[in-house]
């Protein structure tokens, strides 16, 4: 099989069978064209490649200071199309079988506190439409640990005040339902009531969170907003968007939430990704152990 229609195959499968978001499309893409990049025309087809390839083009790609993170998804990506290819049998034996990556070590989330969370959620000014609507998307981040695109996403349809739910659709469009937390609830039905309906033009549809020109808001909006108010509440860590999903994770997790619980409200796929959040709770334990233990005052 010619290597580059395998790889238009392997494209179409990711956005029409798997629904892959454009964004994880576009760093498969480009991470595969720039790996054939290195063969240099020197292997055309899914069978002339071998482990040895990859390896040399991932010591390249270390040699130039490439970080482990990003080694680690270019491992991902090739993974998974050579997983693709052996399922269509284009391949007898996958040239990933003897590849190992670069070791992830993940950092642990930065987090907010309690205070600083309450502190945010005072800060936009309830009494102005914008304001209305600042408030209800920090309370919503916070109250069910939503992606920032799947905030942006939320429709008039998605949302159930009356059962304090919401359905949200992840990556790879998966969709799950959401509780809405009481404080949220509160807000939402304010924003909804008395802040959007005065900022719905001619032309807006049906997403929930809105622009002054009524269209749907935008990612690049909701970061700059987070951050504004970040700054308006005194809070000195760079604070985004997904700050405050970590932040419901490990809040709910120091509250005794069951880690498996906590998988399902983020959507996340493995719960090896979850499980970050308990190495912030560890090191919590730790600390107050070193500050408050009787035999650690001599």
């Amino acid at each position: 099989m010619d290597l580059r229609e395998a790889m238009e195959s392997f494209y179409a499968f990711l956005e029409l069978e798997k629904g892959v978001s454009p964004h994880t499309l576009d760093g498969y893409r480009r991470d595969l064209e720039q790996f054939v990049e290195s063969l240099a025309n020197s292997k055309t087809r899914c069978s002339d490649i071998d482990g040895t390839d990859v390896s040399n083009w991932l010591y390249e790609l270390g040699g130039k200071g490439l970080s482990s993170s990003s080694l680690c998804r270019k491992v991902t990506a090739l993974r998974v199309f050579a997983k693709y290819l052996s399922a269509e049998n284009w391949i007898q034996k996958s040239f990933m079988a003897l590849v190992s990556g670069p070791k992830l070590h993940r950092k642990a989330p930065v987090v907010l506190s309690v205070s600083e969370v309450k502190r945010l959620m005072e800060s936009p000014d309830a009494t102005t439409p914008l304001g209305l609507r600042d408030a209800a998307i920090l309370e919503l981040f916070y109250s069910s640990g939503l992606r920032v695109s799947e905030l942006c996403t939320l429709t008039l349809q998605s949302v159930d005040l009356e059962n304090g739910a919401l359905r949200a659709f992840g990556k790879g469009a998966k969709e799950r339902v959401v509780p809405i937390g009481s404080a949220a609830i509160k807000v939402l039905e304010r924003y909804l009531e008395f802040g959007r309906p005065s900022l719905v033009k001619s032309k807006t549809g049906s997403s929930v969170f809105i622009t002054m020109r009524g269209g749907p808001i935008s990612r690049k909006t909701v970061w700059a907003l987070v951050k504004d108010h970040g700054k308006r509440a005194g809070i000195e860590k760079p604070i985004k968007p997904h700050m405050l999903r970590h932040s419901f994770a490990t809040h709910l997790l120091s509250g005794g939430a069951d880690l498996r619980v906590i998988q399902e409200l983020l959507g996340h796929a493995d719960i090896s990704t979850t499980q970050i959040y308990t190495s912030i709770e560890g090191e919590r334990v730790r600390s107050g152990h070193e500050e408050f233990h009787p035999r650690n005052k001599g």
